[in-house]
């Protein structure tokens, strides 16, 4: 469940973006999957893509680059033992 603490304005701003991600993004695809296969709760999961999302957002603009897919997927395979 996602707690009530935090910036409600920005949960609510991110809700639906979390949620397109989760279907179009290729390396949030593969975490919310294995967050699935976890056990985690539908809405668990896209709260948890909706952090790992502001982490890739920061990074964006903290490194001033394009976004490129192949990082967060490198990222994942080492979470994963690949």
């Amino acid at each position: 469940m996602i707690a009530r603490t935090g910036h409600a304005a920005l949960r609510k701003a991110l809700y639906m973006p979390g949620m397109v991600a989760l279907r179009h993004n290729p390396a949030l695809k593969v975490f919310g999957e294995r967050m699935r296969s976890n056990g985690l709760a539908p809405k668990a999961v896209i709260g948890a893509v909706m952090r790992k999302l502001v982490h890739l957002i920061y990074g964006v603009i903290k490194s001033g680059k394009s976004f490129d897919a192949e990082i967060p997927l490198k990222g994942l395979a080492i979470q994963d033992g690949i």
